[in-house]
């Protein structure tokens, strides 16, 4: 199974596995930190996105059964950790990317993506499916996200530019087998304690030669 996951991955577009890679780290460390918490379970905002269980499959399992099944662009991804961003910026701490939620919300941020950048893409019932979950779950989590970011669904070229270039680094910590840290400095991911967080106003603009190179590389 993890040889599958490992050729699923592979064939998917880079952005794919780096940003599971990115979200394991975000998920391992809030679930520790919930762990250090008397009855944190209990203690946690009740959420559409929180799991009453913890998902068998892991999130590098999951963003492969998505991008085998959902065949949209590689600009998807990259847009719908965006709108993850804008999510948790705007939740604060009732919402952590935690093994609870992140499975929901990969699939409702990346279905709202897909439906904003792509000319032609599934219905719901078929990424309930994908996401194991039940048509009106979908519905629900989707109507869900969209109220919580404010139905702000556009991104300005600087801004996606920006966000590749944060996966792009994330690409190179992977490749030199070094985590990449999960506090920076302005301008840099802030990778907070409820989930993977980045500031379009403070971070610098890429220019659009390496934000062109970014975008290459990460759809590779």
């Amino acid at each position: 199974m993890a040889e599958e996951e490992e050729q699923e991955l592979a064939d998917a577009p880079r952005v794919v596995g780096v940003l599971s890679a990115l979200l394991e780290r975000v998920v391992d460390r809030n679930d520790a930190a919930a762990d250090e918490l008397s009855a944190a379970a209990s203690l946690a905002p009740a959420s559409a996105f929180r799991a009453t269980a913890r998902p068998d499959i892991s999130v590098r399992a999951y963003m492969a059964r998505i991008a085998r099944f959902a065949g949209c662009s590689p600009a998807c991804y990259v847009v719908a950790y965006v709108y993850l961003d804008r999510l948790l910026r705007r939740g604060g701490r009732r919402l952590a990317v935690d093994s609870y939620t992140v499975h929901r919300l990969l699939i409702t941020a990346v279905l709202a993506a897909v439906k904003f950048m792509d000319d032609v893409c599934y219905n719901n019932a078929y990424f309930a499916r994908v996401g194991g979950i039940s048509l009106p779950e979908m519905n629900y989590l989707e109507l869900d996200f969209l109220f919580s970011v404010g139905f702000d669904l556009k991104v300005s070229p600087e801004t996606f530019g920006h966000y590749c270039a944060v996966l792009q680094s994330e690409m190179l910590c992977l490749e030199l087998r070094t985590p990449a840290p999960l506090a920076g400095s302005a301008g840099g991911p802030r990778l907070l304690q409820h989930g993977c967080c980045l500031s379009e106003d403070d971070g610098a603009t890429t220019k659009s030669s390496s934000s062109s190179t970014s975008q290459q590389q990460l759809a590779a």
